[in-house]
Formats: structure tokens, C-alpha cells, sequence
């Protein structure tokens, strides 16, 4: 069995880690790199950045930053935000990114998930599935949980396997900024359907929250970003508790 990882997570606008709710009220919140690097000595397993503007003119900037931070951190780094073609997965594969994630793209276009493996390695290729329970079970949504796809998550989560993606990046958006725990029931079903590694996302709040989702599913990682932003708990802190749960993490 691999080692539980903990992941912090960086929205990066116009090449500045910004906090807020639902991307409102944004705040700057430093650079990048300099967060990154703090990260890293604090003993994070990964970072993943989410490039929230995301334009084709902005591409440059969340390139940039990645180019910078693989210079100075020896973890390996997620892109996220405006994944839309190979090209996309090349640039910033070259930039110094150990995998990039797509989330609307692939459901436009399922065979970007195929097309990018093929030529990459699944393991570069991170799906990411904003899910939300509905009256016939969980859907698929866009746009920050506000478009119902309508694809059935666990069926999508199968296809994305099949089609050749190596991790499932999973949030709930019912429990996304409660603080009230992950998504057990969502995280269990998905993790127990694929066989590839589920990052959990949505919802911590506490030390518990985090062997809540190793103990009681199948996850392979646990994502957070304000908890860790505001240093409500360091990343030193998670990892002491899950040792003391017999849950086994990196140093």
C-alpha cells in the first residue's frame, strides 16, 4: 500500500496566489514560488496549482510560475485551469509540471484524456470531477458547481479510467468550503469504482477530517487549501495525527 499523501492547494491569479469564497473577494496572498517553497519545507507530498483565469493570454504567467517553482522544489507539481488540447499538456510538461489536470475539456472532449496519455504517460494525466448529489445520484457540474452536466459521476469516473487517465482530482461540491468534512459517502463510491488513485477534495475542517477520509474510504490523497492558507494546521501537524491513527504518510 502507498503512502497517504497531503496536498495543498494554490489558485494562481495573474501570477499571485489569491484566497476567497467561491472566487469572490479575492486577496493577494503572496507569490507563488515563495508559497510553493513553503510548502515544500513543511513536507508537503505535492502542490497543485489552479491557474483560475486560465485565458489563453494568461497561459504564459501560470507557465511561468511553474517554471519557477520546478527550479526550487523537488515534489512533484499538478497544473490545473484551462487545460484544452495537447499543446496545453506539452507547454506546461516542458515548463517543469509533473502532471496536468483537466476537468471541463475532457468533457467536451473525452479523447483529450486518450490523446494526452498516449503521448505523455497516463501518469501525467489528472481528471478532475466536481461532483454534487442530485435526486438520481451524483452528477457531474461546471462553472464553481453552478452547471449540472448531467453525466453521472461514478459512470464518469469508470470512463475517464478507461480512456487512460492516471488520478481522479475528486471534490464534492456540497461539502466544498464547510469545513465540515470530506465527502465519505462520494469519496468511498468512487475510490471502490476505479482503480487509480482518488485525490479528496471539499471540505476540511479539522485533524479528524483527514483520517475520517483515509479510515473510512478508499483515497489515496487528501487536498485542502485554507486550512492550510490561514494555517489553521500545518502540514507537519496533519501528518503527526495520521501517524498517531497507524495511517501511514511520507516524513
Amino acid at each position: 500500500m502507498l503512502a497517504k499523501r497531503i496536498i495543498p492547494c494554490l489558485d494562481v491569479k495573474d501570477g499571485r496566489v489569491v484566497k476567497g469564497v467561491n472566487f469572490v473577494g479575492l486577496r493577494d496572498a503572496g507569490d507563488p514560488v515563495e508559497t510553493a517553497q513553503f510548502y515544500n519545507t513543511q513536507g508537503a507530498d505535492e502542490i497543485v496549482f489552479l491557474d483560475i483565469t486560465a485565458s489563453h493570454e494568461r497561459r504564459k504567467t501560470i507557465t511561468s510560475v511553474v517554471e519557477r517553482t520546478a527550479r526550487c522544489v523537488f515534489m512533484p507539481l499538478t497544473v490545473g485551469g484551462g487545460i484544452s488540447s495537447v499543446e496545453d499538456f506539452r507547454t506546461l510538461l516542458n515548463a517543469g509540471a509533473d502532471k496536468v489536470s483537466v476537468n471541463s475539456a475532457a468533457l467536451k472532449d473525452k479523447y483529450l484524456i486518450s490523446r494526452a496519455a498516449e503521448k505523455f504517460g497516463s501518469q501525467c494525466v489528472v481528471v478532475a470531477i466536481d461532483a454534487k448529489k442530485t435526486d438520481d445520484g451524483y452528477h457531474v457540474f461546471t462553472h464553481g458547481g453552478r452547471y449540472d452536466t448531467g453525466v453521472d459521476a461514478i459512470e464518469w469516473a469508470k470512463e475517464v479510467e478507461a480512456l487512460g487517465c492516471g488520478e481522479i482530482l475528486l471534490t464534492s461540491m456540497d461539502a466544498d468550503g464547510t469545513k465540515q468534512g470530506f465527502d465519505i459517502p462520494l469519496t468511498d463510491i468512487i475510490s471502490k469504482t476505479v482503480n487509480i488513485p482518488v485525490i479528496a477534495s471539499g471540505g476540511c475542517g479539522s485533524l479528524q477530517h483527514f483520517s475520517d477520509v483515509f479510515e473510512k474510504t478508499g483515497a489515496d490523497a487528501a487536498l485542502a487549501a485554507t486550512l492550510f492558507h490561514f494555517r489553521e494546521l500545518t502540514i507537519g501537524e496533519v501528518k503527526d495525527y495520521l501517524r498517531s491513527r497507524n495511517i501511514w504518510v511520507r516524513h
